[in-house]
Parts: C-alpha cells; structure tokens; sequence
C-alpha cells in the first residue's frame, strides 16, 4: 500500500490532487468519505482540473471536467453531462488507516 495523506488533508467538500510516481490522481471528501480518482478525463484523457485542486463545479456537487465541462457524481465516477456522457472516471481503492489514506495496490 502507498500512502497518500492523511484524512485531515482534504477538506470536507473538497478536493485535492496528488502525484505518486508517474500516477496522476485526485481526491475528494463529502459526508466524511473520501473519494479517490485517477486524474484523467475518459473523454481525451486529458487532466481534470483548470486550477491547483480545482476538481469540483462551482457548488461542489459533482467533479468538472475544465475542458469541456464534463460533469460525474463523487460517489461513483459516472459521467452526467457532457461528451463523455454514460463513461466513468477510474476509481481507486482506499483504505483508511488511524486517519492515513493509502492507496490499495
């Protein structure tokens, strides 16, 4: 397992992107649970976000795709809106450890 961060890290109804190695990903908390994302649009496969742990739209309810607009629910990665419509973001495993994230695998 690799460690990500710690829960306190991510703010509740926020988000936050990380680099492990080569891996792109991104992290979002809401009702306590936290959320973890590889950060690339199913669309071209470009990255999410348009600002530094920018990943969520203006009320925090969904992630945004910054290229064009995409829209996927938090809990599962499905695309609601836009042209990757009915395609889903690549949900990663966690685990949560005395209040540490690691990634599983």
């Amino acid at each position: 397992m690799k460690r990500l961060c710690h829960s306190d890290d991510i703010e509740e109804g926020c988000s936050k992107g990380f680099e492990i190695g080569e891996q792109k990903l991104f992290a979002v908390k809401k009702d306590a649970v936290i959320f973890v994302y590889e950060n690339r649009c199913p669309h071209l496969g470009i990255e999410l976000e348009w600002l530094e742990d920018q990943f969520l739209d203006q009320e925090g309810a969904l992630i945004q795709c910054s290229t064009h607009g995409a829209l996927f629910t938090i809990e599962e990665g499905d695309c609601v809106s836009g042209p990757c419509a009915g395609q889903q973001l690549r949900r990663l495993e966690v685990k949560l450890e005395a209040g540490e994230v690691f990634l599983v695998n």
